[in-house]
């Protein structure tokens, strides 16, 4: 395991992009004076020739706007720099507030929540302080969508074990990873954009496809120019030039039809087509040892040129594209060069490289983002495990098992194992003394290791399994559903997930709360005596410490575990320690006398 020091690592980051970018705003400075003393230098200089030597000013004049055009491009890469600085700086600055656990600035994934999902909910996946705010390093739709995905179905386990592996060798390469985010952070890659691409690429009808048209533009373009030149010099005279001058525009308006189209469905997507080639060409500089990285390098190879520059080849057609929106545009660039037909034939070419390559452009990008993203939890806590997995239903055994949530200094880890099929771990044990909050423990730690993530334990042993859980029920005034209506409704999805013996993990807490105790003990007990029927395995935490006599009956099946409460006169005291066994001491009826409920002692 690398022996990373993220604090660190982020303060050192930022204390060498802080000198960077005050050089670059010491030479943005120098470059504006320059450009002011060179504009007047080419006004004296090219007067003063002007003055003595008549058209012979022109000369310094041109040199003189050459240098400043020169140094404009100078100053935009510079400017480029500085924000592109600047946006370092802040992903460093994020990422060492994100190590004092604060990260509630960031997107929360709350369009991706499902109240019908099996877990999301249950284990705070998404929405403010949850697991995919916190994981989160990814700014393109493609990259967002897929982390949520990965969040709520586990993917194989050779996916699994193949990013691994790329995360552990990313991590130390900060710089390269921090300098992805920043691209990805300039301009958001849109599904939007991709749909836009694909459509055009396979549903949109072609225009000038036939290969007698580069011959029949660069004929018209010989005739319009020559007709002009040949005006300017005198040899047609200029009532003739108009009128032909008014064909070529009525012409090259008729032809433009077929471009308009197309111009209408890929207008917009310059910037992200931009952000797109960048984050392209940056992958395909990454030199990496990882067997997944190189898949992906490799997917995203053309049989032309690199993945980015064909991506930059879109970018620059839709750029010449936009011209037609000039003053220019219809009035020359049409008119006397086709520029419209030039434009459509260029995309068409485009289209026959690379149409079956795009999605996969987006697809490596997105994998990359989630890369990244699990990348920096491993680097932001080296000391956390990765999962081992093994193929015998069901095996979970974890050591210093931690709520991932919970910073460092608050958080009390639990080891914890259960092995076999039929099992039910019983958790009984003092309200506020950590039972769901220790069943979360092994939901989100479960959840992460099945995509591919370092876990909050010292090591964690797990066989591959849906995870399915009721924890947290709430009512639905829309639905006019009741909380215990809406608790059935969950565990009959789960009993109909269990009766089809596929892998399962569940997590319950507090069965049946929403009706009477008789019911409630009854209820919950049936629930238990059915799920080591169908060999299924769950981990309860209950108030119910009746039903830890279940184990005499199924001394096999079920293992009873507690959660303890120390109490010195009124005052209450929770080490939050997993303990064998069945809680002797509950809390209930101190916390109601604290609030002032008068219980006879």
């Amino acid at each position: 395991m690398k022996n990373f020091n993220p604090d660190t690592d982020y303060q050192q980051q930022l204390v060498a992009l802080t000198a960077q970018l005050n050089g670059l705003e010491k030479k943005r400075k120098q470059l504006g004076w320059l450009r002011l003393v060179i504009f007047l230098l080419t006004i004296v200089v090219a007067y003063n020739v002007f003055v003595s030597y008549g058209l012979a000013g022109l000369l310094p004049t041109v040199l003189g706007i050459g240098f400043l055009l020169y140094l404009v491009s100078v100053d935009v890469a510079n400017n480029a720099k500085i924000r592109n600085t600047k946006t370092l700086i802040r992903i460093n600055e994020e990422e060492r507030e994100a190590l004092q656990h604060r990260f509630q600035q960031r997107e929360d994934g709350r369009r991706f929540a499902s109240s019908e999902h099996v877990y999301a909910n249950d284990l705070d996946i998404f929405g403010e302080s949850s697991v995919y705010q916190w994981v989160s390093r990814s700014y393109t739709e493609q990259g967002q969508r897929l982390l949520a995905n990965n969040l709520l179905q586990a993917i194989s386990l050779e996916e699994i074990k193949a990013r691994q592996e790329a995360v552990k060798e990313l991590a130390a390469n900060l710089s390269w990873r921090q300098q992805w985010q920043a691209f990805a952070m300039h301009t958001t890659v849109t599904h939007r954009t991709e749909e836009k691409i694909d459509y055009w690429l396979k549903e949109e009808k072609e225009h000038f496809t036939g290969g007698y048209w580069k011959w029949a533009v660069l004929v018209y373009t010989f005739i319009t120019l020559g007709t002009a030149i040949a005006a300017i010099v005198g040899l047609i005279p200029g009532v003739m030039f108009s009128s032909l001058y008014l064909f070529f525009l009525v012409f090259s308006m008729l032809l433009s039809r077929n471009a308009v189209q197309t111009y209408s469905h890929l207008n917009g997507i310059v910037k992200e087509t931009s952000t797109l080639e960048t984050l392209v060409s940056w992958l395909e500089s990454l030199s990496s040892n990882s067997r997944h990285v190189q898949q992906l390098q490799a997917s995203i190879k053309t049989s032309s040129a690199s993945a980015g520059k064909e991506v930059k080849a879109l970018k620059n057609i839709l750029d010449r594209f936009d011209l037609r929106n000039s003053m220019f545009g219809p009035m020359f660039f049409n008119a006397f060069l086709l520029w419209d037909v030039r434009q459509m034939i260029a995309l068409n070419a485009w289209r026959k490289r690379n149409s079956s390559k795009v999605y996969k452009w987006f697809a490596a990008v997105a994998e990359m983002e989630v890369l990244h993203s699990v990348s920096t939890l491993h680097f932001n806590h080296p000391d956390w495990s990765f999962p081992t997995f093994t193929s015998n239903h069901f095996t979970l055994e974890g050591k210093e098992i931690g709520h991932p949530l919970l910073p460092a200094g608050q958080r009390v880890n639990n080891s914890f194992s259960i092995n076999g099929i039929g099992k039910i771990g019983l958790i009984t044990g003092s309200n506020m003394a950590g039972k769901s909050t220790f069943l979360r423990s092994l939901g989100v730690n479960m959840v992460l290791a099945q995509m591919g993530a370092p876990v909050c334990a010292a090591s964690f042993v797990l066989s591959p399994v849906q995870l399915v859980s009721s924890m947290r029920i709430a009512d639905n005034l829309a639905e006019n559903t009741s909380t215990f209506y809406a608790e059935l409704k969950k565990l009959r999805t789960i009993i109909e997930m269990v009766k089809t013996h596929q892998p399962l993990f569940i997590l319950l807490d507090e069965i049946l709360r929403g009706t009477n105790s008789f019911d409630r003990h009854k209820g919950s007990a049936a629930l238990i005596k059915q799920l080591i029927k169908e060999d299924a395995v769950a981990v309860i935490a209950t108030h119910d410490v009746e039903l830890t006599l279940l184990k005499e009956t199924y001394p096999s099946a079920i293992e009873n575990y507690h959660f303890d409460v120390e109490v010195e006169g009124e005052e209450l005291y929770f080490d939050y320690k997993l303990k064998h066994g069945i809680c002797k001491s509950l809390n209930a009826s101190i916390l109601m006398k604290k609030i002032g409920i008068d219980i006879p002692d």
